[in-house]
């Protein structure tokens, strides 16, 4: 399941955070790429555990918190903290699958990618190039989002960043662990959470309200990890 969730930061958020990267210090980004990756990523990244980085990925998953969407579709368990990078001058990374288990810098624990989040920060017409691509069952899906919207995607899937040939793409990347596991389980339980929830708007007292109700959370119950 490929899902956009619009407007996670508002303009003036945006642009204040393009500022602040725009003057930022960056590293090669293939020092958070697995072996294989490494060979194919040819982008800038703000180091882990970058003062800038971690405001960034604070303010994003206290909005993401908050954000019935993204709670819906996503389900989540734990998240590796969001990175920051940039892509200009030619930068890309050739297709690829997400390493299946992160940890973060400096910590024990460890995050399954069930789900793989990218938000932009710059807008589609500040550069050429830069497409993520995204490889499902449906085919290949090419996205390109507004600045302040992101993309929930599943960490299974063979994805790419495009070649950037004019101007800058800033970024932000993380990974979650679900509840679910299983991305058809979850799109499954997505679909019936936004049926619930339009039913509750259009017809709240109806009696098979509870029932419906009910039985999300049974196969919920029943297809939760903890």
């Amino acid at each position: 399941m490929l899902l956009h969730i619009p407007g996670v930061f508002s303009p003036d958020e945006v642009l204040r955070i393009r500022e602040a990267l725009e003057q930022a210090e960056w590293a090669d980004g293939k020092v958070t790429a697995g072996y294989q990756s490494a060979k194919a990523k040819h982008n800038q990244q703000l180091p882990e555990g970058h003062a800038l980085a971690k405001e960034i990925g604070a303010a994003m998953l206290e909005r993401l918190w908050k954000n019935p969407l993204f709670m819906s579709a996503a389900l989540p368990h734990k998240v590796f903290p969001p990175l920051v990078n940039c892509y200009t001058a030619g930068g890309s990374f050739d297709f690829h699958i997400d390493n299946a288990v992160r940890q973060p810098k400096g910590n024990a624990e460890r995050v399954r990618t069930d789900l793989s989040a990218t938000l932009f920060f710059s807008d589609p017409q500040d550069y050429d190039g830069g497409e993520l691509e995204i490889q499902d069952t449906y085919g290949t899906q090419r996205v390109k989002l507004p600045a302040g919207d992101m993309v929930l995607y599943p960490g299974t899937s063979l994805h790419k960043v495009n070649a950037v040939i004019r101007g800058t793409r800033y970024a932000s990347f993380f990974w979650t662990q679900s509840l679910v596991r299983e991305d058809s389980q979850r799109a499954l339980l997505f679909e019936m959470d936004g049926a619930i929830q339009q039913l509750t708007r259009d017809v709240p007292d109806h009696p098979s309200l509870i029932r419906l109700t009910g039985t999300y959370h049974n196969l919920l119950r029943r297809w939760v990890e903890v």
